[in-house]
C-alpha cells in the first residue's frame, strides 16, 4: 500500500500507436475499472430455484485528467479515430516487481476545457479493446 506519486502512463501516439510515450507527468486521477459480464445460465428445475451464471465477457475503461497544454493536445486529438493504440501503466510506478497493465485503446472522449482562474485540465476517456496483461516491471 502507498501514496500515487510515481504512477506511469504511457500511450501510442497516431503517426505510431504501438510506440509508447510518457505522459505521466501531466496526468492525474487515472481511474482503471475493469468487469465481467455475468451471463444468466438457469436451466429449469434448478437447484432451490436459484439463479446460476457464467462469466461472459470482459470490458474496462481508462480515464485520467492531463494538465493541458499544445503538446499534449496533439497528441490526444491526433487519436481520435485511430483503432488499437498501445497503453502503458503502473499503478504504483516502474520500479522492479511494481504491477505493470499493457494493452490498446481506443480514445473515445477528449475534452480540454478552461475555467477561469483554474489550471486547465482535460478529460480523457479509453476503452480498453482486446486482452489486457497484468505483469510486473523488470
Amino acid at each position: 500500500m502507498g501514496v500515487a506519486k510515481s504512477t506511469v502512463l504511457k500511450i501510442g501516439s497516431a503517426g505510431t500507436p504501438s510506440t509508447l510515450v510518457d505522459i505521466s507527468t501531466k496526468t492525474s486521477g487515472v481511474k482503471f475499472p475493469r468487469e465481467a459480464d455475468a451471463v444468466e445460465s438457469t436451466a429449469f428445475q434448478a437447484a432451490g430455484n436459484a439463479k446460476t451464471f457464467l462469466v461472459g465477457l470482459i470490458n474496462g475503461q481508462l480515464s485520467f485528467e492531463v494538465n493541458y497544454d499544445a503538446t499534449i493536445d496533439a497528441q490526444l486529438a491526433g487519436l481520435l479515430g485511430v483503432d488499437a493504440v498501445s497503453f502503458e501503466y503502473g499503478p504504483e510506478g516502474s520500479t522492479t516487481g511494481y504491477t505493470k497493465y499493457t494493452g490498446t485503446f481506443v480514445l473515445t472522449k477528449y475534452e480540454p476545457p478552461a475555467t477561469v482562474g483554474q489550471l486547465i485540465k482535460g478529460s480523457v476517456e479509453l476503452q480498453l479493446t482486446g486482452q489486457v496483461t497484468r505483469t510486473t516491471y523488470p
